[in-house]
Formats: C-alpha cells, structure tokens, sequence
C-alpha cells in the first residue's frame, strides 16, 4: 500500500487543532479552529478527492480519539468523507488501547512497539493507499524514518506564531509537486512526492548571472 499523510497547515507550518477551539489544546493551544472556515468548493472537492482513495487509515492516538469521538455521530449518507473514515480499517499507534476495546468501528490493529517496522510491514499489504490524517508526532515518525510516499498539503494564509508544526523534526528533503490547486480564498492544495534535497549558487561569468555547483542529496 502507499502511505500518504494529508494535513491542513498554517503559512508558518501550523497543524494543531485547525477543525475547532476544543480539538487539541495541547500546551495552551488556543488558536484551534483556524482551519474551519476555509471551505469554499475547491477545498472541499480536495478533502473529498482524498477520502475517495482511502483504503485503510493510521493514526496516532490523540487524533484517533478526537476523530472517534466524532465521526460516528456523523451518520449522513451522502457524507463521503464520514463513510470512508467510519467504515475503513483502522490502524493506531499507541501502546495504551486494546483493539477489541477501540471506540471506533473497524479498529483493526493496535501498533505498540517496532513502529517503523511495523507500518512498512502494513505498506505490504496489499494495494491502494493507507492514509494518515493529522496524527502530528506519528508524521515525526513517517517523516524521519523515509515512510510517506505521498504528502498532501492544504496550506491556509494564516500565521499562528507557535504550536506543532508538520515539519517540526525534519532533516533537509526535497519534494516533486504533482498537483496544485489555488482555492478562491486563497489556500493552496498540493500533492507532494518525497525527492532529494537540492542546492545550488550563483556565480557571475563574463557579466552575466548563472547558476552553478547544482547537487542533490538523500
């Protein structure tokens, strides 16, 4: 299976809490809800479009509880995004929930130790996409250790200042864009592929500018 992480972001690389004020609070927190006002039709065609290719879900615990407290509530049929989060098989990395007692229906499995190892061992099953959404520390993980295989970002024109961001622990990367929306309000959707870390300098020759000692790593 691909693993592809989807995430709504601030201009200064915010994650925490933009669908409500209450959603996570985590060191005094108190910008959440930024995220929720920004859906106009090509923003909700996009968060449509991933959930048309989920086919198993990861989680870490925190955004499994917050999502598991909602979404059942949400029993509209022709609610997409509710179906697909409600009904695929979920995964949750936590060392603190027994899958038989999970809150949310199709709680598959329970991901306590090994965790890179586990999860490249659930990319091999089968096919489609397994799709991480939110979960910060747990994208920490996939970020690091190489797993994601697919990057889709919603990127809002707001700044927040602080609070956990989806590039906190990275080292240097590259990425190919594949797709790229412009919402009327100004959020830009984007499909990102991991590619190495590229630089360069510029130097100037006989008068003119130009770029030189291009490399690329990782």
């Amino acid at each position: 299976m691909r693993l592809v992480a989807h995430e709504f972001m601030t201009l200064d690389g915010v994650m925490q809490g933009p669908g409500g004020a209450e959603e996570d609070t985590t060191g005094g927190f108190r910008w959440g809800g930024w995220g929720a006002t920004i859906f106009d039709d090509v923003v909700a065609e996009t968060v449509d479009g991933w959930f048309q290719h989920t086919d198993a879900l990861l989680f870490g615990r925190t955004t499994y509880d917050m999502m598991a407290a909602y979404w059942p509530q949400v029993t509209d049929p022709d609610d997409t995004v509710a179906a697909r989060l409600n009904a695929a098989p979920k995964h949750v990395v936590t060392t603190t929930l027994d899958p038989a007692d999970g809150p949310w229906a199709s709680t598959t499995s329970v991901i306590a130790d090994d965790v890179p190892a586990r999860i490249r061992r659930l990319k091999q099953q089968g096919d489609g996409e397994l799709q991480v959404h939110g979960s910060s520390r747990l994208l920490q993980t996939l970020i690091a250790e190489r797993l994601l295989d697919e990057l889709r970002l919603i990127v809002v024109p707001t700044v927040i200042g602080s609070g956990k961001r989806v590039f906190a622990e990275a080292t240097p990367s590259g990425f190919e864009v594949t797709d790229a929306r412009v919402a009327t309000n100004g959020c830009v959707a984007m499909t990102l592929v991991p590619a190495p870390f590229r630089t360069a300098t510029f130097e100037v020759v006989d008068g003119k500018e130009r770029m030189v000692d291009e490399r690329s790593e990782g």
